[in-house]
């Protein structure tokens, strides 16, 4: 069949992709609609998510949850496993957002947690946490919830989290912690810079993670990496505003999983408060952070944007004259490039009693402003090597 008219071509698309998407969404034996939820953003469908879930997770065959358009309030929602397949997949059009009043969930750890699942994607939609009333009520001072984190993995495997956006979340935007195997890719993750603790993607006790081609504009740090991480790799991201990309802080507790083999590659960070940081608490602990790369870094007006600090305390609470545990070894820095928001562009502030050893500052070239060269503040417990361009000079 030809089609002379190119008008007449397009509408046959799109009515023919009206048909199938419709046709996705009715043959779908589990879709939240089928399950009772609104798409009004007023009505809970809390139920409906949970329902569809535990249909999805029942089945012996693989199984797509399909969200289609609209907003869909959700109170709380807690997606357990075990399931009898390994291949679940929630296909989102829509909007989950969480309820306005921040009391309803401000005291819950987690918004939508999946926990002990095996096989689980995501792709697409939006999840609203809905956070700024909390956030006011924290700049205040008022008698506040701590917030609950918008979506969390917990002890789950092969996990993949493609094209979603996370707005305005209470706490933390995505938790992964104690997970094996997950990719997330294409992620949006938008807070104001003023709203706090408010990280983009925290990553904890878990191995073969990566962050992919994703952007992160939030209060907090863009991506924090705690204790007991391994095998994370970072790659193609923008950053700003926000705290930066952070290994810690670290040595919270004495006895404390250490982190090693961390990749962060190519990242724009723009008007961040650190670029690339690694923070440890002034105290004794058994952990550990080995074989670090940072590469291909691009800093636009940030204001640390290399920092090592192993003498975290804040408000002096805790911590107050000792030595920071956490041994710090096997970390190069790698053709980090742009301009400082402040005259010091590099500060290793190491532990005494366990130095920063075998790190590798390779293309360095840091300016003040775009305008003046810029400094490194370094205290004597570093111990390293240097090649190429570097500038700011004098750590090592």
């Amino acid at each position: 069949m030809k089609i002379e008219n190119p008008a007449s071509s397009i509408l046959l698309i799109l009515l023919l992709s009206i048909f199938f998407t419709e046709s996705i969404a009715d043959i779908c034996p589990f879709n939240v609609a089928n399950y009772g939820a609104k798409p009004d953003g007023k009505t809970d469908s809390s139920n409906a998510f949970l329902t569809a879930w535990d249909s999805a997770c029942g089945s012996s065959k693989p199984a797509t949850i399909y969200v289609p358009q609209g907003k869909f309030l959700v109170k709380q929602a807690h997606f357990k496993g075990k399931c009898k397949n390994k291949a679940i997949m929630f296909r989102i059009y829509g909007t989950r957002v969480a309820p306005s009043n921040y009391n309803v969930i401000g005291n819950a750890k987690n918004w939508l947690l999946f926990e002990g699942v095996d096989g689980v994607s995501i792709h697409g939609g939006r999840l609203d946490g809905q956070g700024s009333g909390l956030w006011a009520c924290k700049a205040h001072k008022k008698n506040c919830p701590r917030g609950a984190t918008t979506l969390g993995f917990s002890n789950s495997n092969n996990v993949a989290i493609t094209g979603l956006t996370s707005l305005n979340s209470q706490m933390f935007h995505i938790v992964i912690n104690g997970c094996k195997n997950v990719k997330l890719q294409a992620v949006k993750v938008f807070a104001p810079g003023k709203s706090p603790n408010t990280d983009g993607i925290h990553v904890q006790l878990s191995s073969e993670i990566s962050i992919l081609n994703s952007i992160i504009s939030t209060g907090d740090d863009c991506v924090s990496i705690g204790p007991g991480t391994t095998n994370l790799w970072i790659q193609n991201m923008a950053c700003g505003p926000g705290h930066g990309i952070s290994i810690g802080s670290l040595a919270k507790d004495f006895e404390e999983a250490g982190v090693q083999n961390v990749t962060v590659r190519s990242v724009i960070f723009k008007n961040t408060t650190n670029g690339v940081r690694i923070k440890t608490w002034g105290r004794p602990s058994t952990g550990f952070v080995n074989n670090v790369l940072f590469q291909h870094a691009t800093m636009i007006d940030v204001q640390n944007p290399i920092v090592i600090d192993q003498n975290y305390c804040p408000y002096n609470k805790n911590c107050p004259g000792q030595v920071s545990g956490v041994k710090v070894s096997d970390v190069t820095y790698q053709d980090i490039h742009g301009s400082s928001a402040t005259r010091v562009a590099m500060k290793f502030d190491c532990s005494k009693e366990n130095p920063c050893r075998r790190i590798k500052l390779e293309d360095v070239n840091l300016t003040y402003k775009n305008e003046a060269a810029a400094e490194a503040s370094c205290a004597t417990n570093v111990a390293g090597a240097t090649s190429g361009i570097i500038q700011p000079t004098g750590c090592l």
